[in-house]
This record gives C-alpha cells, sequence and structure tokens, in this order.
C-alpha cells in the first residue's frame, strides 16, 4: 500500500510564493525558471495551491501564453482550480479544459459533455488546439 507523500507546512509554502512572486515582480518567465529550481514536492504543491494563479501555472507548463481572454480567465482563477480542470476556452461547440492529474499538465477537448481528446505533457496545449482545429 502506498501512502501520499507529506504535504508541507502551509507557511513554509506561503515563504517560498512570497519570496519567489516578489523576486519575479510579473515575469512568468522568470518565475517558470525560479519554480524549476525548487525540490519537486514544494513546484507541486505551489503549482495547484491558492499561492498561484493559473495563468502562472499555464505559463509555467506550456511556456507560452495564450490568447488574452483565455490569458484573463486564467489569471483570474487560482492554481487549486487546475485540480478539478478549469475550462480557459469555447471554440465553436468545443471546450478546452486545463488540468493538473498526477503532477503533469493535461488538456482536455470536451464537446460540453464528453471528453473527446485528451493531451499531456508540455505540448497538450497546441496539440488540444490542433485537434479543435481538424475537427471544424
Amino acid at each position: 500500500m502506498e501512502f501520499p507523500a507529506q504535504l508541507l507546512p502551509y507557511d513554509e509554502l506561503v515563504s517560498a510564493a512570497d519570496q519567489i512572486l516578489d523576486e519575479c515582480d510579473g515575469d512568468v518567465a522568470l518565475l517558470s525558471e525560479k519554480l524549476d529550481q525548487l525540490p519537486n514536492q514544494m513546484r507541486d504543491e505551489l503549482l495547484v495551491s491558492d499561492l498561484l494563479n493559473a495563468y502562472q501555472v499555464f505559463y509555467y507548463f506550456f511556456r507560452e501564453t495564450p490568447a488574452e481572454l483565455q490569458t484573463e480567465r486564467l489569471i483570474l482563477s487560482p492554481g487549486s482550480a487546475l485540480l478539478d480542470g478549469l475550462l480557459i476556452d469555447e471554440i465553436e461547440l468545443l471546450e478546452l479544459i486545463f488540468a493538473i492529474i498526477d503532477h503533469q499538465p493535461v488538456i482536455v477537448v470536451s464537446d460540453g459533455e464528453y471528453a473527446l481528446g485528451t493531451f499531456l505533457g508540455p505540448d497538450a496545449y497546441r496539440d488540444g488546439l490542433t485537434y479543435i482545429r481538424s475537427t471544424l
């Protein structure tokens, strides 16, 4: 039987997030570099916490900025929302959903009821968009 990893103390996460966010002053590329330097457990917990927004997490995994509306949606949502999946775009009748599963980025293309495509890893966002374009 495998037990889940012990969560880090919240004050330790807050301290790390405050320090990194102060050092980066809104620069998401620099934030991504700083997150890469953290121990895996701390980084993984920060990415799905309320201490980072979903845009910062999106940029960390995909190293790109989506269109303005999608960026605004992501900025207004906490990283913790990604544990359940976050609707980031609607293209025609299809939904583009960003989630974190097992510490990995996942993009799901859905028709609103069923998942039509699931894409994993650093190319998931582009793969999801390519899938949507191919169905239109």
